[in-house]
Protein backbone atom coordinates (compact mmCIF):
# COMPACT_ATOMS: atom_id res chain seq x y z
CA UNK A 1 0.00 0.00 0.00
CA UNK A 2 2.95 2.38 0.92
CA UNK A 3 4.45 1.51 -2.46
CA UNK A 4 1.52 2.34 -4.40
CA UNK A 5 0.77 5.56 -2.87
CA UNK A 6 4.46 6.54 -3.16
CA UNK A 7 4.12 5.61 -6.52
CA UNK A 8 0.33 7.69 -7.19
CA UNK A 9 2.03 10.62 -5.63
CA UNK A 10 4.91 10.27 -7.87
CA UNK A 11 2.49 11.59 -10.55
CA UNK A 12 3.06 15.09 -11.72
CA UNK A 13 -0.85 15.08 -13.00
CA UNK A 14 -1.96 13.40 -9.90
CA UNK A 15 -0.89 15.77 -7.32
CA UNK A 16 -1.45 18.98 -9.69
CA UNK A 17 -5.00 17.62 -9.99
CA UNK A 18 -5.52 16.31 -6.25
CA UNK A 19 -3.85 19.97 -4.75
CA UNK A 20 -6.63 21.91 -7.17
CA UNK A 21 -9.34 19.37 -5.85
CA UNK A 22 -8.02 20.26 -1.96
CA UNK A 23 -7.59 23.84 -3.07
CA UNK A 24 -11.43 23.90 -3.60
CA UNK A 25 -12.18 22.32 -0.79
CA UNK A 26 -9.86 24.26 1.16
CA UNK A 27 -12.21 27.60 0.14
CA UNK A 28 -15.51 25.68 0.13
CA UNK A 29 -15.12 24.81 3.72
CA UNK A 30 -12.93 27.48 5.08
CA UNK A 31 -15.02 30.77 3.77
CA UNK A 32 -18.41 30.46 5.21
CA UNK A 33 -16.26 30.45 8.24
CA UNK A 34 -15.96 34.01 7.98
CA UNK A 35 -18.76 34.79 5.98
CA UNK A 36 -21.57 33.07 7.48
CA UNK A 37 -25.18 33.53 6.46
CA UNK A 38 -27.37 32.20 3.57
CA UNK A 39 -25.85 32.30 0.45
CA UNK A 40 -29.77 32.95 -0.67
CA UNK A 41 -30.64 35.91 1.14
CA UNK A 42 -31.08 38.91 -1.32
CA UNK A 43 -28.68 41.70 0.10
CA UNK A 44 -29.45 43.76 -3.20
CA UNK A 45 -32.99 45.36 -4.55
CA UNK A 46 -31.37 46.10 -7.73
CA UNK A 47 -30.01 43.57 -10.45
CA UNK A 48 -26.96 42.65 -11.55
CA UNK A 49 -24.97 45.23 -9.20
CA UNK A 50 -20.83 44.92 -10.74
CA UNK A 51 -18.23 43.91 -8.71
CA UNK A 52 -16.71 45.86 -6.28
CA UNK A 53 -16.50 47.52 -2.67
CA UNK A 54 -19.72 49.40 -1.56
CA UNK A 55 -19.95 51.98 0.65
CA UNK A 56 -23.55 53.93 2.10
CA UNK A 57 -23.56 57.05 1.46
CA UNK A 58 -25.56 57.75 4.45
CA UNK A 59 -23.12 56.71 6.41
CA UNK A 60 -20.45 58.71 4.60
CA UNK A 61 -22.34 61.85 4.60
CA UNK A 62 -21.26 61.45 8.62
CA UNK A 63 -18.23 60.37 8.17
CA UNK A 64 -15.30 63.13 8.77
CA UNK A 65 -13.80 63.94 6.29
CA UNK A 66 -10.73 65.17 4.95
CA UNK A 67 -10.01 67.84 2.03
CA UNK A 68 -7.35 66.52 -0.43
CA UNK A 69 -6.50 68.60 -3.72
CA UNK A 70 -6.22 66.24 -6.04
CA UNK A 71 -5.25 67.93 -9.79
CA UNK A 72 -6.79 64.65 -11.71
CA UNK A 73 -10.01 64.82 -9.78
CA UNK A 74 -11.72 66.97 -12.07
CA UNK A 75 -11.04 65.04 -15.32
CA UNK A 76 -12.02 61.79 -13.87
CA UNK A 77 -14.90 63.11 -12.79
CA UNK A 78 -15.90 64.36 -15.98
CA UNK A 79 -14.25 61.47 -17.61
CA UNK A 80 -16.58 59.12 -15.86
CA UNK A 81 -19.84 60.89 -17.04
CA UNK A 82 -18.28 61.11 -20.59
CA UNK A 83 -18.30 57.86 -21.94
CA UNK A 84 -17.29 57.30 -25.61
CA UNK A 85 -20.32 56.99 -26.59
CA UNK A 86 -21.72 60.53 -25.79
CA UNK A 87 -18.25 61.97 -27.31
CA UNK A 88 -19.72 61.00 -30.47
CA UNK A 89 -22.46 61.78 -30.25
CA UNK A 90 -21.35 65.76 -28.94
CA UNK A 91 -19.21 65.58 -32.17
CA UNK A 92 -22.42 64.80 -33.90
CA UNK A 93 -24.24 68.12 -32.31
CA UNK A 94 -21.51 70.17 -33.67
CA UNK A 95 -21.76 69.02 -36.91
CA UNK A 96 -25.59 69.07 -37.17
CA UNK A 97 -25.49 72.85 -36.18
CA UNK A 98 -22.65 73.37 -38.63
CA UNK A 99 -19.57 73.50 -36.33
CA UNK A 100 -16.01 72.96 -37.92
CA UNK A 101 -15.30 69.50 -36.48
CA UNK A 102 -12.58 69.12 -38.50
CA UNK A 103 -9.47 68.45 -36.59
CA UNK A 104 -11.00 67.39 -33.25
CA UNK A 105 -9.73 64.92 -31.09
CA UNK A 106 -12.20 62.90 -29.23
CA UNK A 107 -9.98 61.29 -27.05
CA UNK A 108 -9.08 64.94 -26.73
CA UNK A 109 -11.96 65.97 -23.08
CA UNK A 110 -10.95 69.69 -22.43
CA UNK A 111 -10.73 70.50 -26.59
CA UNK A 112 -13.89 68.73 -26.65
CA UNK A 113 -15.90 70.39 -24.15
CA UNK A 114 -14.62 73.53 -25.47
CA UNK A 115 -16.03 73.30 -28.18
CA UNK A 116 -19.70 72.06 -26.23
CA UNK A 117 -20.07 74.64 -24.16
CA UNK A 118 -19.16 77.54 -26.90
CA UNK A 119 -21.59 76.20 -29.67
CA UNK A 120 -24.09 74.23 -26.94
CA UNK A 121 -27.49 75.88 -26.92
CA UNK A 122 -30.54 74.46 -25.86
CA UNK A 123 -33.52 76.65 -27.89
CA UNK A 124 -31.34 75.35 -31.39
CA UNK A 125 -33.81 72.70 -32.90
CA UNK A 126 -31.14 70.94 -35.51
CA UNK A 127 -32.61 69.59 -38.94
CA UNK A 128 -33.57 66.02 -37.98
CA UNK A 129 -33.31 65.84 -34.53
CA UNK A 130 -35.78 64.28 -32.46
CA UNK A 131 -37.53 66.03 -29.40
CA UNK A 132 -36.24 62.79 -27.22
CA UNK A 133 -32.03 63.39 -29.07
CA UNK A 134 -32.35 67.07 -27.45
CA UNK A 135 -33.73 65.73 -24.09
CA UNK A 136 -30.55 63.60 -24.62
CA UNK A 137 -28.53 66.67 -25.11
CA UNK A 138 -30.12 68.84 -22.55
CA UNK A 139 -29.43 65.80 -20.28
CA UNK A 140 -25.90 65.61 -21.30
CA UNK A 141 -24.95 68.94 -20.63
CA UNK A 142 -26.75 69.63 -17.15
CA UNK A 143 -24.41 66.30 -16.24
CA UNK A 144 -21.31 68.05 -17.55
CA UNK A 145 -21.98 71.63 -15.95
CA UNK A 146 -22.53 69.85 -12.31
CA UNK A 147 -19.61 67.62 -12.16
CA UNK A 148 -17.74 70.32 -13.65
CA UNK A 149 -18.37 72.97 -11.19
CA UNK A 150 -16.39 73.12 -7.99
CA UNK A 151 -19.31 74.35 -5.55
CA UNK A 152 -20.75 72.30 -2.22
CA UNK A 153 -23.60 69.81 -1.52
CA UNK A 154 -25.89 70.67 0.99
CA UNK A 155 -27.03 67.43 2.36
CA UNK A 156 -30.15 67.84 4.80
CA UNK A 157 -32.70 65.67 6.69
CA UNK A 158 -36.09 65.83 8.23
CA UNK A 159 -36.40 65.65 11.85
CA UNK A 160 -39.59 63.81 13.80
CA UNK A 161 -41.63 67.40 13.06
CA UNK A 162 -41.46 67.07 9.59
CA UNK A 163 -38.48 70.11 9.81
CA UNK A 164 -35.54 69.96 7.58
CA UNK A 165 -32.38 70.76 8.94
CA UNK A 166 -28.85 70.63 7.39
CA UNK A 167 -26.70 67.59 7.85
CA UNK A 168 -23.65 67.90 5.96
CA UNK A 169 -21.47 70.44 3.10
CA UNK A 170 -20.01 68.66 0.94
CA UNK A 171 -17.55 69.81 -1.38
CA UNK A 172 -15.43 67.97 -4.71
CA UNK A 173 -12.32 68.06 -2.74
CA UNK A 174 -14.11 66.21 0.09
CA UNK A 175 -13.01 62.58 1.28
CA UNK A 176 -13.71 59.78 3.47
CA UNK A 177 -11.18 57.01 4.50
CA UNK A 178 -13.14 54.08 3.63
CA UNK A 179 -12.42 52.16 6.74
CA UNK A 180 -13.86 54.81 8.93
CA UNK A 181 -17.35 54.46 7.14
CA UNK A 182 -19.64 52.24 9.25
CA UNK A 183 -21.08 50.06 6.54
CA UNK A 184 -19.27 49.04 3.53
CA UNK A 185 -19.53 45.76 1.06
CA UNK A 186 -16.93 44.17 -0.56
CA UNK A 187 -18.96 42.21 -3.58
CA UNK A 188 -16.11 40.27 -5.39
CA UNK A 189 -18.46 39.29 -8.13
CA UNK A 190 -21.07 41.76 -7.05
CA UNK A 191 -24.99 40.30 -7.29
CA UNK A 192 -26.68 38.06 -9.41
CA UNK A 193 -30.27 38.37 -11.16
CA UNK A 194 -31.86 38.73 -7.59
CA UNK A 195 -29.56 40.49 -6.09
CA UNK A 196 -27.81 37.88 -4.14
CA UNK A 197 -24.12 37.83 -3.20
CA UNK A 198 -22.37 35.88 -6.25
CA UNK A 199 -19.51 34.71 -4.25
CA UNK A 200 -21.04 33.83 -1.10
CA UNK A 201 -23.64 31.71 -3.74
CA UNK A 202 -20.96 30.18 -5.94
CA UNK A 203 -19.14 28.69 -3.05
CA UNK A 204 -22.84 26.87 -1.59
CA UNK A 205 -23.30 25.77 -5.05
CA UNK A 206 -19.40 24.37 -5.65
CA UNK A 207 -19.95 22.25 -2.27
CA UNK A 208 -23.63 21.13 -3.45
CA UNK A 209 -22.22 20.07 -6.38
CA UNK A 210 -19.45 18.56 -5.45
CA UNK A 211 -22.09 16.39 -3.10
CA UNK A 212 -24.02 15.84 -5.99
CA UNK A 213 -21.09 14.05 -7.71
CA UNK A 214 -20.45 12.25 -4.98
CA UNK A 215 -23.93 10.72 -4.20
CA UNK A 216 -23.61 10.25 -7.86
CA UNK A 217 -20.41 8.78 -8.34
CA UNK A 218 -21.33 6.32 -5.44
CA UNK A 219 -24.12 4.85 -6.63
CA UNK A 220 -22.97 4.18 -10.08
CA UNK A 221 -19.66 3.20 -9.29
CA UNK A 222 -21.41 0.38 -6.83
CA UNK A 223 -24.54 -0.76 -8.92
CA UNK A 224 -21.86 -1.03 -11.96
CA UNK A 225 -19.47 -2.61 -9.83
CA UNK A 226 -22.30 -5.21 -8.19
CA UNK A 227 -23.45 -5.98 -11.60
CA UNK A 228 -19.94 -6.30 -13.43
CA UNK A 229 -18.20 -8.46 -10.76
CA UNK A 230 -21.26 -10.93 -10.83
CA UNK A 231 -21.86 -10.53 -14.93
CA UNK A 232 -18.29 -11.54 -15.30
CA UNK A 233 -17.42 -14.22 -12.44
CA UNK A 234 -20.74 -16.33 -12.53
CA UNK A 235 -21.45 -15.85 -16.38
CA UNK A 236 -24.22 -17.90 -18.12
CA UNK A 237 -27.82 -17.24 -17.51
CA UNK A 238 -27.10 -14.73 -15.53
CA UNK A 239 -24.42 -13.21 -17.44
CA UNK A 240 -27.16 -13.19 -20.16
CA UNK A 241 -30.06 -11.32 -18.17
CA UNK A 242 -27.25 -8.45 -16.96
CA UNK A 243 -26.28 -7.71 -20.23
CA UNK A 244 -29.98 -7.35 -21.60
CA UNK A 245 -30.33 -4.97 -18.83
CA UNK A 246 -27.41 -3.10 -19.37
CA UNK A 247 -28.11 -3.20 -23.28
CA UNK A 248 -31.48 -1.93 -22.68
CA UNK A 249 -30.19 1.09 -20.79
CA UNK A 250 -27.07 1.59 -23.06
CA UNK A 251 -29.18 1.71 -26.08
CA UNK A 252 -31.55 4.49 -24.25
CA UNK A 253 -29.93 7.94 -24.37
CA UNK A 254 -28.70 8.21 -20.27
CA UNK A 255 -29.56 11.95 -20.67
CA UNK A 256 -32.75 11.31 -22.59
CA UNK A 257 -33.53 9.34 -19.49
CA UNK A 258 -32.12 11.47 -17.04
CA UNK A 259 -34.59 14.20 -18.52
CA UNK A 260 -37.28 11.89 -18.25
CA UNK A 261 -37.29 10.44 -14.60
CA UNK A 262 -36.36 13.75 -13.34
CA UNK A 263 -39.70 15.64 -14.83
CA UNK A 264 -41.52 12.70 -13.65
CA UNK A 265 -40.65 13.56 -10.38
CA UNK A 266 -41.61 16.85 -10.02
CA UNK A 267 -40.03 20.31 -8.92
CA UNK A 268 -41.74 19.93 -5.22
CA UNK A 269 -39.83 16.61 -4.70
CA UNK A 270 -36.29 17.34 -6.70
CA UNK A 271 -34.12 18.13 -4.35
CA UNK A 272 -30.12 17.61 -4.35
CA UNK A 273 -29.93 14.07 -3.12
CA UNK A 274 -32.72 12.62 -5.15
CA UNK A 275 -31.13 14.70 -8.03
CA UNK A 276 -28.13 12.97 -7.60
CA UNK A 277 -29.76 9.33 -6.82
CA UNK A 278 -31.23 9.70 -10.49
CA UNK A 279 -28.09 10.80 -11.91
CA UNK A 280 -26.43 7.69 -10.24
CA UNK A 281 -29.16 5.32 -11.46
CA UNK A 282 -29.00 6.29 -14.92
CA UNK A 283 -24.92 6.28 -15.02
CA UNK A 284 -23.55 2.82 -14.31
CA UNK A 285 -24.06 1.08 -17.57
CA UNK A 286 -20.29 1.78 -18.74
CA UNK A 287 -18.79 1.22 -15.63
CA UNK A 288 -20.49 -2.29 -15.34
CA UNK A 289 -19.45 -3.45 -18.81
CA UNK A 290 -15.76 -2.34 -17.96
CA UNK A 291 -15.59 -4.06 -14.66
CA UNK A 292 -17.19 -6.88 -16.53
CA UNK A 293 -14.99 -7.49 -18.63
CA UNK A 294 -12.11 -6.92 -16.51
CA UNK A 295 -13.48 -9.95 -14.59
CA UNK A 296 -13.40 -12.41 -17.15
CA UNK A 297 -9.65 -11.76 -17.46
CA UNK A 298 -9.25 -12.78 -14.20
CA UNK A 299 -11.99 -15.64 -13.12
CA UNK A 300 -9.96 -18.51 -14.75
CA UNK A 301 -6.70 -17.67 -12.99
CA UNK A 302 -4.78 -19.85 -10.81
CA UNK A 303 -5.75 -18.26 -7.19
CA UNK A 304 -9.47 -17.73 -8.14
CA UNK A 305 -9.62 -21.64 -8.91
CA UNK A 306 -7.97 -22.38 -6.28
CA UNK A 307 -10.27 -20.16 -3.69
CA UNK A 308 -12.89 -22.04 -5.80
CA UNK A 309 -11.54 -25.92 -5.06
CA UNK A 310 -10.92 -24.77 -1.19
CA UNK A 311 -14.84 -24.36 -1.41
CA UNK A 312 -15.08 -20.58 -0.43
CA UNK A 313 -18.24 -18.27 -1.01
CA UNK A 314 -18.49 -16.47 -3.63
CA UNK A 315 -18.85 -12.95 -1.90
CA UNK A 316 -15.23 -13.86 -0.73
CA UNK A 317 -13.89 -15.07 -3.79
CA UNK A 318 -15.35 -11.74 -5.07
CA UNK A 319 -13.78 -9.64 -2.06
CA UNK A 320 -10.61 -11.10 -1.49
CA UNK A 321 -9.75 -12.80 -4.73
CA UNK A 322 -10.81 -10.38 -7.91
CA UNK A 323 -12.00 -7.19 -6.28
CA UNK A 324 -8.00 -6.36 -5.53
CA UNK A 325 -7.14 -7.01 -8.48
CA UNK A 326 -9.24 -4.27 -10.18
CA UNK A 327 -9.48 -1.81 -7.18
CA UNK A 328 -7.32 0.96 -9.16
CA UNK A 329 -9.58 0.47 -12.18
CA UNK A 330 -13.08 0.96 -9.76
CA UNK A 331 -11.33 4.02 -8.09
CA UNK A 332 -10.57 5.74 -11.25
CA UNK A 333 -14.39 4.49 -12.84
CA UNK A 334 -15.41 6.34 -9.38
CA UNK A 335 -13.37 9.65 -9.85
CA UNK A 336 -15.15 9.90 -13.78
CA UNK A 337 -18.32 9.24 -12.15
CA UNK A 338 -17.99 12.06 -9.97
CA UNK A 339 -16.97 14.35 -12.89
CA UNK A 340 -19.76 13.24 -14.75
CA UNK A 341 -22.53 13.46 -11.84
CA UNK A 342 -21.41 16.92 -11.24
CA UNK A 343 -21.49 17.95 -15.09
CA UNK A 344 -24.84 16.21 -15.73
CA UNK A 345 -26.32 17.96 -12.58
CA UNK A 346 -25.55 21.65 -14.34
CA UNK A 347 -27.19 20.11 -17.71
CA UNK A 348 -30.05 19.30 -15.95
CA UNK A 349 -30.10 22.24 -14.22
CA UNK A 350 -29.51 24.47 -17.11
CA UNK A 351 -32.74 22.76 -18.92
CA UNK A 352 -34.95 23.63 -15.43
CA UNK A 353 -34.98 19.92 -14.15
CA UNK A 354 -32.59 20.14 -11.33
CA UNK A 355 -32.51 20.55 -7.48
CA UNK A 356 -35.42 22.91 -5.84
CA UNK A 357 -34.29 26.48 -6.30
CA UNK A 358 -35.28 27.68 -2.80
CA UNK A 359 -33.10 25.05 -0.72
CA UNK A 360 -29.85 25.49 -1.79
CA UNK A 361 -27.71 26.70 -5.09
CA UNK A 362 -25.91 24.59 -7.28
CA UNK A 363 -23.31 25.51 -10.20
CA UNK A 364 -26.06 24.50 -12.65
CA UNK A 365 -28.92 26.70 -10.88
CA UNK A 366 -26.73 29.93 -11.05
CA UNK A 367 -26.37 29.22 -15.17
CA UNK A 368 -30.05 28.32 -15.40
CA UNK A 369 -30.39 32.12 -13.62
CA UNK A 370 -27.93 33.88 -15.39
CA UNK A 371 -29.32 32.66 -18.85
CA UNK A 372 -33.19 33.10 -17.57
CA UNK A 373 -32.17 37.25 -16.99
CA UNK A 374 -29.87 37.29 -19.94
CA UNK A 375 -26.83 37.82 -17.78
CA UNK A 376 -24.71 37.12 -21.04
CA UNK A 377 -27.04 39.79 -23.04
CA UNK A 378 -26.52 42.83 -21.28
CA UNK A 379 -22.78 42.27 -20.07
CA UNK A 380 -23.04 40.88 -16.55
CA UNK A 381 -20.26 38.52 -17.11
CA UNK A 382 -20.03 38.07 -13.39
CA UNK A 383 -23.05 35.89 -12.65
CA UNK A 384 -21.83 33.09 -15.53
CA UNK A 385 -18.10 32.94 -15.75
CA UNK A 386 -17.15 32.20 -12.64
CA UNK A 387 -19.44 28.99 -12.56
CA UNK A 388 -18.45 28.24 -15.65
CA UNK A 389 -14.77 28.65 -14.38
CA UNK A 390 -15.39 26.74 -11.07
CA UNK A 391 -17.06 23.79 -12.79
CA UNK A 392 -14.34 23.33 -15.71
CA UNK A 393 -11.40 23.70 -12.63
CA UNK A 394 -13.68 20.95 -10.85
CA UNK A 395 -14.06 18.85 -13.39
CA UNK A 396 -10.32 19.17 -14.76
CA UNK A 397 -8.83 18.68 -11.17
CA UNK A 398 -11.06 15.34 -11.10
CA UNK A 399 -10.48 14.06 -14.73
CA UNK A 400 -6.47 15.15 -14.45
CA UNK A 401 -6.06 12.98 -11.14
CA UNK A 402 -7.88 9.94 -13.34
CA UNK A 403 -5.18 10.67 -15.65
CA UNK A 404 -2.28 10.60 -13.64
CA UNK A 405 -3.96 7.17 -11.88
CA UNK A 406 -3.70 5.51 -15.30
CA UNK A 407 -0.21 6.72 -15.96
CA UNK A 408 0.62 4.56 -12.45
CA UNK A 409 -1.63 1.20 -12.92
CA UNK A 410 -1.50 1.20 -17.01
CA UNK A 411 2.02 0.00 -17.54
CA UNK A 412 1.79 0.93 -21.39
CA UNK A 413 1.29 4.66 -20.79
CA UNK A 414 4.12 4.87 -18.59
CA UNK A 415 7.05 7.07 -20.00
Amino acid sequence: MKNTLRQIFHSSKFVVGFLIFVGLLAVIFIYPVFHPGNPLDMIGVGTFAKPGTYVSLYDSVTTQTQVLKLPEAADKRLAKVLSDEDRVKIVNYLTAIEVDVEGLDYSDTDALLEAWRANYDESLKPKGMTKAERNYYKRLNNSLNSMGSQGEMIVTEKDPSGEEKQMAVIGTEDYVNVKDVANTKNLVFGTDNFGRDVLKELVSAAKTSIQIGLIAGTVATFIGLLLGLLSGYVGGLLDDIIMFITNIFTVIPSFVLLILISYSIGQDKRGAPVVALVIGLTSWTWTARSVRSQVISLRNRDHVNLSRLSGHSLGRILLTDILPYIASYVVMAFILQVSSGILAEAQLSLLGLGPKTTEVPTLGLMMNWAMLYSAHLNGSWWAYFPVIFTITLISFSLNLMNTGLDQVFNPTLRD
